[in-house]
């Protein structure tokens, strides 16, 4: 396969800049940009999308953290230490949005570390254990596709200005991520017959809980255009990896609503553990 052919490399071509990895840049996205409550959104609603994205990217990130040391190479370590910070990143900006428009005023570690797993809105597939590297990639090549597409539209039309400036630097971000994950999809499917066989039940195993990314979709946007596009990463990337795409059958229950696999609350435990050890605290 010619370099050019490469997945990885068409899709990064979709973004401006999108090589460049881990959010670099050190501007705030938020300076200067009004936080007041726009006329006509709904303060309630807001919380509620802000929320759930950012327990999608809190949990996300936390699962990321734990390749450390056990990453295949170095490299990987880095890297995905790094990705796991763009998303602790956009959590941080989204639950601070959060305490400032749901008249709680609750800060973004008391979201982080004083809920409890039931209050906690995130997708089931963020939360599920890493498994072998295969698998994390499959995940992050999904969740990264669908977050991307999602960030897209709320960076483009969303009446909230912080959200949209959250999600206009979140866009870079996710295109790497989701390079980072094809390439490695395609490489891993395109190898080996042991290293096929793994990226292939990697696919297979996120396959329940991928419907739910699109049962998430924000209001407003439009769930059937968010799925095609995602449809169309997945199967140009499965294409170049010979890897075959399999059915996202429904599954019950929603992490929207607080339904969670056993998983999320051990995750949660460990996260949380300092924070509530030695309430108040600073560091």
């Amino acid at each position: 396969m010619r370099e050019d052919d490469h997945v990885y490399l068409s899709l990064a071509e979709e973004q401006d800049d999108s090589r460049w990895a881990f959010g670099t840049g050190f501007e705030d996205p938020l300076h200067g940009v009004d936080t007041t409550v726009p006329d006509g959104v709904d303060p309630v609603e807001l919380a509620a999308l802000c929320l759930g994205l950012g327990d999608d990217a809190l949990v996300a990130s936390q699962r990321l953290a734990e390749w450390c040391t056990r990453a295949p190479e170095l490299e990987e370590e880095v890297a995905l230490a790094n990705i796991g910070l763009d998303l602790l990143g956009q959590a941080r900006m989204l639950l601070t949005r959060v305490g400032q428009v749901d008249g709680s005023g609750r800060s973004e570690d008391d979201l982080a570390y004083l809920r409890e797993s039931e209050d906690y809105r995130n997708v089931r597939l963020v939360e599920l254990p890493n498994g072998d590297f295969a698998f994390s990639m499959a995940r992050l090549l999904v969740f990264s596709a669908q977050r991307l597409a999602v960030f897209e539209r709320l960076a483009a039309g969303h009446p909230d200005p912080v959200l949209r400036a959250v999600a206009a630097k979140g866009v870079k971000e996710l295109a790497y991520h989701r390079q980072y994950a094809a390439e490695w999809v395609v490489r891993l499917g395109d190898g080996t017959d042991e290293s096929h066989r793994r990226m292939q039940e990697g696919l297979d195993t996120i396959a329940p809980y991928v419907d739910e990314l699109f049962r998430a979709v924000p209001s407003g946007q439009d769930v059937r255009e968010v799925r095609d596009e995602v449809g169309a990463v997945l199967a140009q990337v499965a294409a170049a990896a010979t890897l075959a795409v399999p059915d996202f059958e429904v599954m019950a229950g929603s992490g929207r609503d607080g339904v969670h696999t056993p998983c999320l609350a051990p995750l949660l435990f460990e996260m949380q553990s300092v924070a509530r050890a030695l309430p108040g605290g600073s560091w």
